[in-house]
């Protein structure tokens, strides 16, 4: 009775209990899916792309689509937990500042980290068509046995509203607050959250379609690293550890083979624009602080 008292008097408090129980049960279950654990050879990882999210645009390419549980919470540990000597025959394209903290590029065929030289100070994030370039030139080029390509929205910032709180340019000293806190204090609605978090995954799904029509691939899936809680939990993003079943229920879509159809040719700067980057520079907090981690 005690327990129900408590629930009674917070019920944001309840609903992630009975949240965390959920999923804390699917663990026990083993129901949680690693990357690795199916078979693919170009898996696109849309960031913070909640299943519901997913199936709410209009995309016509997946062949089929089902909801699984993230490893993790947050892309630091989706890195570090599906990552490993399984990666060896991996070339990851990723726009995650994370990759600096948990991963070396000697567990890989190779390591592009386009966050680096790809980060575009105006509207404080990675756009998604410098990835999907990076991944055309290393399909092309490396013919890898896998390849993972990373695109960083629909985290927030929103590309098409950069109004609704993301630093537009991050190495400014000046305060903002996030879509989160925004939406917490009840100054963003639900509605308008929900729509810049949804344009955000159709600009992305715009270049993974161009990504599809060039890259050969016999098995394309599209997936997520970890969802966003909108308060119905009492909580917020995208926290470490989340046990939330907003948080880690993820779109596995399987797009089939695909073929390069040569309608994209990347631009000759995004051919070798790792020879101004380097591991070890000291902005990646800046980076990770432009896309709300600090």
């Amino acid at each position: 009775m005690s327990k129900i008292r408590k629930g009674i008097r917070n019920p944001r408090a309840a609903a992630e209990y009975m949240g965390t129980r959920v999923l804390w049960w699917l663990w026990r279950r083993h129901q949680v899916t690693n990357l690795y654990d199916r078979d693919w050879d170009v898996a696109v990882i849309l960031d913070a792309c909640r299943y519901d999210l997913f199936e709410s645009v209009e995309w016509d390419r997946p062949q089929s689509t089902e909801a699984i549980y993230s490893v993790a919470s947050m892309t630091g540990d989706w890195m570090e937990r599906t990552f490993g000597q399984k990666a060896s025959d991996t070339v990851f394209v990723t726009s995650g500042p994370f990759s600096d903290h948990v991963l070396d590029p000697a567990q890989f065929a190779d390591l592009d980290e386009v966050w680096r030289y790809g980060f575009n100070e105006e509207i404080g994030t990675i756009p998604p068509e410098v990835v999907t370039d990076r991944a055309i030139i290393h399909g092309r080029e490396s013919d890898p046995e896998r390849i993972v390509v990373h695109y960083m929205q629909p985290h927030f910032p929103s590309i098409a509203n950069p109004e609704l709180g993301a630093p537009l340019k991050p190495y400014e000293s000046r305060e903002w607050e996030s879509v989160w806190k925004q939406y917490y204090d009840g100054n963003m609605s639900y509605d308008v959250l929900w729509d810049a978090y949804q344009s955000n995954l159709e600009i992305a799904l715009e270049q993974v379609d161009v990504l599809l029509d060039n890259i050969d691939a016999d098995r394309v899936i599209v997936t997520s690293d970890h969802g966003n809680a909108l308060g119905r939990a009492g909580r917020y993003g995208h926290p470490k550890d989340a046990l939330i079943p907003g948080v880690r229920r993820v779109p596995w879509a399987v797009v089939g083979s695909t073929t390069d159809q040569r309608t994209r040719v990347p631009p000759e700067s995004r051919r070798n624009p790792r020879q101004t980057s380097h591991r070890g520079n000291n902005d990646t907090k800046e980076k990770l602080a432009a896309l709300g981690y600090y």
